[in-house]
């Protein structure tokens, strides 16, 4: 709880001023005498202001989103997950940000709720369910249209329960009171009780992130930046209603002051603290201006709030860090970015974890191009990987991402694409056509690649087996976070084909049943998201590609053109299968040193439109 104000301190000290001077010292009436001290003391005790509370509780599920057609009615939900009752509530204008700023101001000072006109229904019933006795009104905000006889809930401490009391709450009809909100900063800091703090410019695209920044208990004026509309007072002279709020009550607006009448407009408001904070509950906004209010309310609750541009908790280091560094037991997401609720739990579970992908955060892209080594470590045949010892290739692959630090504002990051299962020219023992590589085999070279901040791909060369089944047996290393998958399907056989008499494809269906299974890997064991690489050179081999099912945000899905020889032809292929799949997002370019007449500087590389994701080389 908050300390209480001042003046607050200041009348609880006047009974004990009265006692020290009024105790006689000696006298026959002495016995009489010292008895007054104290009638007058309690006499003086009972007149002191009753201190205000509301209440807060902790939404009803572990995972909650407020979505919402309107600022209004996100504001309302938000109020309604985190507030049980509330004697005071702040409204602003739903088109008013200068005032909504300087309303989050208040409430959060208050420990009340910030609720906005434009859904009269809707700010009526929460005004009563909370059971609210006081309104104070930023700018030109009104209650709705019959609001001043809004009444609080049975049960809740409202107006008329004690119509004998001086400060009773309620206007005649037993709804709130309605109390404007004087323009000066001084004036509306002596109305809440405190001390104004230095005035902080919000600038627009920063607002929601001040306001997060306000501490419950203390008043720091909010004021929008130049592109914003200043409070209004429903078009009367402000500088006149700001005079008549401070000088209304005799040269005091403030809490506890009995000279003006509860029914005034320019009346008084009770003496109030914040509720105990809501410990273990994070609340997440997109950062959107809309949001002022909600971020408001959820500040005054004492929630913790984090910004998540895009909606996504695991996008960027700085919020995988704070999610993390929360430990929150409820999640309350502002908006329609988030997704549902259960996006948002198994999203701010997996960046609770804080663990990060090479290049930072846990998504794949954006922000984010990677340039790889192919091949394995089994034989130099089939790729670099496979001329040089673990530390030289860790080494190897660093070098071949260097150039391209300079050619993009994009982090890169060396990767390797390990070849795990490879496609065999005999059926082998299991009758396959592909030879699974051990897991130990390759976990040195992953773990080394991991250490060193490189991603990692492995790439299934499946045969006559199926993808799911060859990824299950590296599910080891696939619980590693640096870890995606790759399926190849020029080596994906039918039941009676054989490698090399044609070129393998897959169909969306085979590809599906991946993502569903790699998607399920990752989200249950909350793993940063994973690359799901598709190579393909031919239209056909990835057959009914735009039924691919691009919906799992715990992958992101890449096609990789990876055909070789002259210029002009790899271009042309890189255009088709962009025309074929043009909602594929994310795409690689291979480098072959041997097969490409000429094979691409990275300059070149990088002018290759549009710009590829991954680059790998072969």
């Amino acid at each position: 709880m908050s300390a209480r104000s001042p003046r607050l301190l200041a009348l609880a000290l006047v009974p004990v001023l009265a006692l020290a001077a009024c105790t006689p010292s000696d006298g026959p009436d002495a016995e009489e005498a010292a008895t007054e001290p104290e009638t007058a003391t309690q006499s003086e005790t009972a007149t002191e202001p009753e201190v205000r509370q509301g209440e807060v509780h902790e939404p009803a599920e572990a995972s909650t989103v407020l979505g919402g057609t309107s600022p209004a009615a996100v504001a309302t939900s938000t109020s309604q997950s985190l507030f049980a009752s509330a004697p005071v509530v702040v409204l602003a204008g739903e088109e008013d940000l200068a005032g909504q700023l300087r309303g989050a101001s208040a409430a959060v000072a208050l420990g009340a709720p910030l609720l906005l006109t434009g859904d009269d229904a809707g700010l009526a019933a929460e005004i009563g369910r909370l059971g609210a006795e006081w309104v104070l009104a930023v700018g030109a905000a009104e209650l709705p249209a019959g609001g001043a006889g809004v009444a609080p809930d049975d049960g809740a401490s409202g107006a008329g329960e004690d119509e004998d009391e001086d400060d009773a709450a309620g206007s005649a009809s037993g709804g709130p009171v309605l109390v404007r909100a004087p323009q000066s900063d001084d004036a509306l800091a002596e109305m809440l009780g405190m001390n104004a703090g230095g005035v902080t410019s919000a600038d627009t695209g920063t607002e929601i992130t001040h306001v997060a920044a306000l501490e419950p208990g203390a008043f720091t004026p909010l004021t929008p930046g130049a592109a914003a509309e200043p409070a209004t007072t429903g078009g009367e002279d402000t500088a006149a209603d700001a005079a008549e709020a401070e000088t209304s009550t005799g040269g005091t607006t403030g809490a506890g002051s009995e000279s003006a009448s509860p029914d005034s407009e320019t009346g008084t408001l009770p003496p109030t603290e914040p509720a105990e904070a809501l410990a273990g509950v994070a609340v997440l906004t997109s950062g959107e201006a809309a949001q002022v209010a909600a971020v408001a309310t959820a500040r005054s609750a004492g929630a913790q709030v984090e910004v998540v541009p895009g909606g996504d908790p695991r996008a960027t280091s700085e919020t995988v860090q704070a999610i993390a560094a929360l430990e929150a037991e409820h999640v309350v997401a502002l908006g329609d970015a988030f997704g549902d609720a259960e996006a948002v739990a198994w999203r701010t579970a997996t960046a609770a974890t804080g663990v990060e992908l090479p290049g930072g955060g846990q998504l794949v892209f954006p922000g984010k191009r990677y340039v790889a080594l192919y091949g394995t470590p089994s034989t130099t045949a089939l790729g670099v990987l496979g001329e040089q010892d673990v530390p030289a290739t860790v080494q190897r692959a660093a070098e071949h991402a260097a150039p391209y630090a300079e050619l993009t504002q994009d982090t890169v990051v060396p990767a390797m694409e390990i070849i795990a299962t490879v496609a065999a020219g005999q059926a082998g023992p299991d009758g396959n056509y592909s030879n699974e590589l051990a897991v130990e085999d390759l976990r040195p070279l992953v773990e080394a690649a991991g250490e060193a901040g490189q991603y990692v791909v492995l790439d299934l060369q499946p045969g006559r087996a199926s993808f799911v089944d060859q990824a299950a047996i590296y599910a080891d290393l696939l619980a590693l976070p640096h870890v995606g998958l790759a399926l190849d399907p020029e080596w994906n056989l039918g039941p009676d084909e054989v490698h090399m008499v044609k070129i393998g494809s897959a169909t969306s269906e085979e590809v599906n049943e991946v993502v569903d299974w790699l998607a399920d890997f990752t989200r249950e064991r909350n793993l940063p998201q994973k690359m799901l690489v598709l190579h393909q050179f031919q239209v056909r081999m990835i057959q009914e590609v735009s039924e691919v099912d691009l919906s799992r945000s715990e992958l992101a899905v890449l096609v990789h053109a990876d055909g070789q020889g002259g210029q002009p032809a790899k271009q042309g292929t890189w255009a088709t299968l962009h025309a074929n799949a043009p909602d594929i997002e994310w795409w690689g370019w291979k480098n072959f040193y041997d097969e490409d007449l000429p094979m691409l500087t990275p300059e070149q590389t990088m002018r290759v439109e549009p710009m590829p994701h991954f680059i790998s080389y072969q």
